[in-house]
């Protein structure tokens, strides 16, 4: 029977796991920024977007 006292893989300290939570959540912001600019250009086009020449 195999001790399952030590856990499998990389341990990440607490700082580690801090930077990694802010790296996320500013990869998350940056999408929304870009979704929100994609969103406004579309609607600054408006329904021309959908005409077009085949």
């Amino acid at each position: 029977m195999a001790d399952k006292s030590e856990p499998d893989g990389i341990v990440l300290t607490d700082a580690q796991k801090k930077s990694r939570r802010q790296r996320s959540i500013a990869i998350a912001l940056a999408l929304g920024v870009l979704v929100l600019l994609f969103f406004a250009v579309t609607m600054v086009k408006g329904p021309a977007v959908l005409i077009r020449p085949m």
